[in-house]
């Protein structure tokens, strides 16, 4: 049995065939629509969500599968061990997606289960983000080689999981990030993923943004503090200081390269209107690309995807 933690779990093959599956499922819907009869996903959520929620919920349906949506504070995942919740989900659903706060609770969750967990987003990786966001990257340009991809912004559990995909499918990632959330941090991941020689940081936005084929933004705030009155000296702080680190039409000048951003957008933050719906932005076809990794994902750890 594997879970889905950091994307770590997989090699690169294994994710490249998940791609392949993906783009394939997305291709021909019909041929899976009874891949997952007779199974139920739990969907657990501590943490707010559009895509996630939607990705999976559907996604699963698509599949001939069943779901089960369940809030952590309204269960007795809120009051009680979370191994003992863990043990008992496992009787009952075939594999859980679970999309919580703490990075060690996903950990304490995936320990208790015996079913496959797939981690929703945690503070410290999004390994479903990542995999929607390489999906991208490969059907745009029909290739990972030769591909350079430039994150710009704060560094965060998005840039982590970015980071791990790229590294296992030779796609070069160019890091610009001026702040890391402390969350987030992982300091022996980077030094593994730098030994690939595919990872490089640097503070030119510009130049990194015309050596890439596609440029990727994230929310400067976390989403669960962006309208919090109490975060609000934090949220100017940053404001102030990765203002000049904004998509933007100067910031890219001279540059081709296709727009990213996992969503939810504040637009006049990390990426100026314009760029949300311009000619060269995936941003809406990267979060439908949400869907169709989610149902690779779940296919491969259920044994369920073809030979």
């Amino acid at each position: 049995m594997k879970h889905c933690i950091s994307l770590e779990e997989f090699g690169g093959g294994e994710l490249a065939r998940l791609i392949q599956l993906a783009l394939t499922i997305k291709r021909e819907p019909a041929r899976f629509a009874t891949a997952l009869a007779e199974r139920w996903l739990l969907l657990l959520f501590q943490k707010t969500s559009t895509r996630t929620r939607m990705s999976f919920e559907v996604g699963m349906a698509r599949l001939g599968g069943r779901s089960l949506t369940m809030d952590w504070g309204a269960s007795n995942f809120a009051i009680s061990p979370i191994r003992y919740e863990g043990r008992y989900v496992s009787r009952h659903m075939d594999l859980v997606m679970a999309r919580l706060k703490s990075h060690e609770d996903v950990r304490t969750l995936a320990d208790s289960l015996t079913v496959p967990l797939i981690n929703g987003c945690d503070n410290r990786y999004h390994p479903c983000q990542a995999l929607a966001d390489l999906m991208t990257v490969y059907e745009q340009a029909g290739t990972f080689e030769g591909q350079t991809v430039a994150y710009v912004g704060i560094h965060n559990n998005v840039a982590n999981s970015l980071a791990i995909a790229c590294c296992r499918l030779g796609v070069r990632l160019i890091l610009v990030t001026p702040e890391t959330n402390p969350d987030a941090a992982d300091p022996a991941l980077m030094e593994r993923l730098q030994a690939t020689g595919l990872l490089e940081h640097t503070l030119d936005l510009n130049a990194a943004a015309r050596r890439a084929g596609f440029v990727y933004t994230d929310t400067w705030i976390d989403m669960e503090h962006f309208e919090e009155e109490s975060y609000r000296e934090e949220k100017e702080r940053r404001i102030r200081e990765m203002t000049p680190f904004q998509l933007n039409a100067e910031n890219l000048a001279g540059s081709e390269a296709y727009v990213l951003h996992d969503m939810p957008v504040h637009p006049g933050y990390e990426i100026s209107a314009e760029l949300i719906e311009a000619p060269r932005s995936l941003i809406y076809t990267q979060a439908e690309n949400r869907m169709y990794s989610s149902q690779a994902l779940m296919l491969h750890l259920l044994g369920a995807d073809p030979a």
